[in-house]
């Protein structure tokens, strides 16, 4: 029996041993986190001073955020090209309408004629995807590929 003794001390003193380590580590932890020079309370006014940097920098980029998502609905996301010939087969569907329009389907379609002696350039606005005067067939046919018609 007394050699079960031993080995239940040396099991005894391996898991004390293996516990202290554990508790070393947890404390050098711990210190490791104070400062070099020990003043918990210049790093915490650091640690402050920075926060509040960053909690400024927020509130600038906040304002910028507003300011853009009070733009967005204004801003050009549905676009079409629609080439053709706008004389009769003479330039080679050379003239372009394009529409450029907002979410809501506000904006403008422009329209370029190409001839062999001249060119011309038009722009027509458009409310809710509507032409403010009529439309020809083509600025009509940009507007609903732009509006996903």
């Amino acid at each position: 029996m007394s050699d079960w003794l031993v080995v239940g001390i040396v099991l005894l003193v391996v898991v004390l041993a293996i516990w202290q380590t554990i508790q070393l580590q947890q404390i050098r932890k711990q210190v490791d986190a104070v400062p070099k020079d020990g003043n918990v309370f210049t790093l915490i006014d650091s640690t402050t001073a920075r926060l509040n940097r960053v909690e400024a920098g927020l509130a600038v980029l906040d304002q910028r955020v507003e300011s853009i998502e009070a733009r967005l609905p204004f801003a050009v996301t549905r676009t079409a090209v629609v080439s053709y010939d706008a004389f009769g087969n003479i330039t080679g569907q050379m003239s372009r309408s394009m529409a450029l329009l907002s979410e809501s389907g506000d904006g403008v379609v422009l329209s370029i004629l190409v001839s062999r002696e001249e060119t011309l350039f038009f722009t027509k606005e458009i409310r809710s995807g509507v032409g403010s005067e009529m439309l020809s067939p083509e600025e009509d046919r940009a507007v609903a590929n732009a509006m996903g018609r």
